[in-house]
C-alpha cells in the first residue's frame, strides 16, 4: 500500500482552481483540530487572464456553498448574485404555423396521475391555455411575477421552490481565493516555465519563473482551454464533439438593467442566426453574449447581428471575442495529473453547466482520493465517471439541436440535418417518437432527467408537428376528470406560492445586508409585465424607491464571462 498524499498542487486560478481549492480545503480539513495534514498549494500566472465560467449555475450549487461553509448573505452581496429558477428558451423552435415558440426548462420535474405521465394528458387535453410546466411548478409564473424562490425572512439556504443563482464569475473566484488563503490554502502567483517528469512519466515538479523548483505529489491542472500539463506534458488526446455541436466561439459583453428593482429570475436563451445568445440577470448588471458557429458567421458579422439584437440595451461596450474547444480529454486523471473546468473539457453554456462540471469532478476526486500508488482501478473508475458527465451533457445539448424546426437561416438547416447524433441520443430519440422520455431510457443521468427530456420536447411542441410515430398515444386511455382535478389543484398551489413568495428585487437586498419593507402585493400576479420574454407571450424590448441602474463595478470590465 502506497503513502498518504500530503501535498495538492493546482495549477491555474479562476473559477476552476479557486473552486478546487475551496471544495478539496472543506473536505479534508473536517476533522477535529482542523487539520489531516494535507497542504495544498495554488499556482496561477499574474500574467495570463483567466476566462470567466459559470455566471449561471444548476440546482446543485446551494450544496456546493453550504459544503464549503460559505454565508449565504455574503454570496448574494460579494457575487452580486440573483436567483435562477430556470431557463427561458426563445425562438428556437416554430409551430405548426411558423410561429416562435417560447418554453422553460425549469427546475423541477414532472409527476405522474395513476402511474401516467402528466405529459401525456397535456398532449391529450392541455392544460386551459397553460405552458407544460406550469402544470407541475411554479417557477414559470413566479418569473413572470419578477418573484424570488422564498419569502422575506427565511433561513439561509431554504429550499420551497428548486433554484441556482446568477453570480459574478470573477468575483466568485475572488471570494473563493480570500477564503481559501485564509483557511491555509498557499497561493503562489508566478509562471510555471517547466514540468518535470520522472522516469515513469508522473509530474515530478515544476519550476517556477522566480522562486524555482517546486516539488509535486499529485496535480491539478485548472489552466483552461490550453491544458498546459493534461494537454501540453501529458500529452492526453483531446476529444472533439465538432461533428456533434457546431458552435466554437462567443461573444461576451455586459449591459445594464433596463429597470433595475424589476430583476428577472431566470436565465434566457434566444435563437439567433448563427447560435443563441445567453442573458444573465445578476443583482447589478446583465451579462449576455452570442454563442456562434465560426462556419457561419465571421467576428464581425456575429458581432453586428449581436449588437442589433442589444438593441438600445447595447452599451456602446465592445464584445470581448472566446474561442471555445469544445469536447474532452480522452481521460481527466492521467498518471499524476488531473483536469478540472476547461483543460477537461467545455461543452457549450446551453445550460449553464461549467460550474457543475468542476464541482462533479472535485467530489468524485475526494471519494476516490488515492495514495502514492496511484491505483489504477480507481483511476480507471474516476475517468469513467468523468467522461459518462460529458457525454451526458454533450447529448442534452444535441438535443436542442437535433429537435430543431428551423428553416430561416442555414445555420439551423446544419445544425438538424449536417451534425451528427450521438448514438446514445439516437437511439432515444427512436424511442421517444413513440413513448415520452422515461426513467430507463437514460444511461447516467446525474443532472438532466428524463423529466428534463420531457419538458424540453414538450416545450418545443415536437409532438405536435411531426415528430410522433403514427401509434404515439394510441393504446393509452386516460380520464379527463382526473386531469381537470390536477389542474385545479396544482393552479391553487402556484397561485398560493406566487401569493407568498417575495418580490426578486427586495429578497435580494434583504439577502445582501440591507433594509427592506416588503412591497404591496399587485392585485393580480398574471399581470406583471416580463423584461424578458415568457412563453406564450412576446419579447418585450425595496430601498423602496426604486433606485438608478447601478452603474457596472470598476473590477468588472473585464468580466465577460461565458455562461
Amino acid at each position: 500500500m502506497g503513502a498518504p498524499i500530503n501535498s495538492i498542487t493546482i495549477v491555474g486560478g479562476g473559477t476552476a482552481g479557486w473552486l478546487t481549492a475551496l471544495l478539496l480545503q472543506s473536505y479534508f480539513h473536517r476533522t477535529a483540530t482542523g487539520d489531516t495534514g494535507k497542504t495544498i498549494t495554488l499556482i496561477e500566472s499574474p500574467n495570463i487572464p483567466t476566462v470567466g465560467v459559470g455566471e449561471a449555475t444548476v440546482p446543485g450549487m446551494p450544496r456546493t456553498l453550504r459544503t464549503a461553509g460559505l454565508s449565504e448573505q455574503e454570496f448574494f452581496k460579494t457575487c452580486n448574485a440573483s436567483f435562477k429558477l430556470g431557463v427561458l428558451f426563445a425562438n428556437w423552435n416554430v409551430d405548426q404555423a411558423g410561429k416562435q415558440i417560447d418554453y422553460v426548462n425549469p427546475f423541477a420535474g414532472p409527476g405522474v396521475i395513476n402511474g401516467i405521465e402528466h405529459g401525456y394528458y397535456y398532449l391529450q387535453y392541455g392544460a386551459d391555455g397553460q405552458d407544460f410546466t406550469q402544470v407541475f411548478c411554479p417557477q414559470t409564473d413566479l418569473a413572470r411575477a419578477f418573484k424570488g424562490p422564498r419569502a422575506l425572512g427565511e433561513k439561509p439556504y431554504t429550499m420551497k421552490v428548486g433554484h441556482a443563482y446568477h453570480l459574478d464569475a470573477g468575483k466568485f473566484a475572488n471570494m473563493a481565493r480570500d477564503i481559501c488563503v485564509a483557511r491555509g490554502v498557499r497561493h503562489i502567483r508566478e509562471d510555471v516555465v517547466h514540468v518535470e517528469q520522472d522516469e515513469r512519466g508522473y509530474v515530478s515538479a515544476l519550476q517556477l519563473d522566480q522562486s524555482g523548483r517546486h516539488e509535486v505529489e499529485l496535480v491539478i491542472d485548472c489552466t483552461g482551454f490550453r491544458g498546459v500539463i493534461i494537454n501540453e506534458v501529458m500529452k492526453e488526446p483531446f476529444i472533439s464533439y465538432s461533428k456533434y455541436l457546431a458552435n466554437d466561439r462567443a461573444l461576451a459583453v455586459q449591459i445594464p438593467h433596463p429597470d433595475p428593482t424589476k430583476i428577472p429570475s431566470m436565465t434566457r436563451s434566444y435563437a439567433l442566426g448563427a447560435g443563441w445568445s445567453w442573458r444573465v440577470p445578476l443583482f447589478n448588471r446583465i451579462g449576455t453574449g452570442y454563442v456562434y458557429s465560426s462556419a457561419h458567421r465571421t467576428d464581425e458579422e456575429a458581432r453586428d447581428e449581436f449588437v442589433a439584437h442589444l438593441g438600445d440595451t447595447w452599451n456602446g461596450v465592445e464584445p470581448r471575442v472566446i474561442p471555445m474547444r469544445v469536447g474532452r480529454n480522452e481521460n481527466a486523471w492521467v498518471k499524476n495529473v488531473i483536469a478540472v473546468g476547461l483543460s477537461g473539457g467545455f461543452i457549450e453554456p446551453l445550460e449553464s453547466t461549467a460550474i457543475h462540471m468542476i464541482d462533479t469532478a472535485v467530489r468524485w476526486l475526494a471519494t476516490y482520493f488515492p495514495d502514492s500508488d496511484y491505483p489504477e482501478p480507481l483511476r480507471r473508475h474516476y475517468n469513467k465517471l468523468v467522461g459518462s458527465l460529458y457525454d451526458e451533457v454533450r447529448d442534452f445539448i444535441c438535443l436542442h439541436y437535433a429537435l430543431g424546426n428551423r428553416t430561416d437561416s442555414q445555420y439551423w438547416i446544419d445544425a438538424r440535418t449536417e451534425l451528427e447524433i450521438p448514438d446514445s441520443l439516437a437511439e432515444n430519440l427512436e424511442v421517444w417518437q413513440h413513448a415520452l422520455p422515461g426513467a430507463y431510457d437514460l444511461r447516467f443521468d446525474s443532472l438532466f432527467s428524463y423529466g428534463t427530456y420531457q419538458a424540453v420536447l414538450l416545450g418545443k411542441r415536437v409532438y405536435e408537428t411531426g415528430f410522433a410515430a403514427p401509434g404515439f398515444m394510441k393504446n393509452l386511455h386516460l380520464r379527463q376528470d382526473l386531469w381537470q382535478g390536477h389542474l385545479q389543484k396544482a393552479r391553487a398551489m402556484t397561485n398560493s406560492l406566487v401569493s407568498e413568495m417575495a418580490d426578486h428585487h427586495t429578497l435580494l437586498r434583504e439577502l445582501r445586508g440591507e433594509d427592506v419593507q416588503p412591497k404591496p402585493a399587485a392585485p393580480n400576479f398574471a399581470m406583471a409585465q416580463p423584461t424578458v420574454g415568457m412563453p406564450g407571450g412576446p419579447l418585450p424590448q425595496i430601498k423602496v424607491a426604486p433606485a438608478p441602474a447601478p452603474a457596472v463595478a470598476a473590477d468588472d470590465d473585464d468580466g465577460a464571462s461565458l455562461l
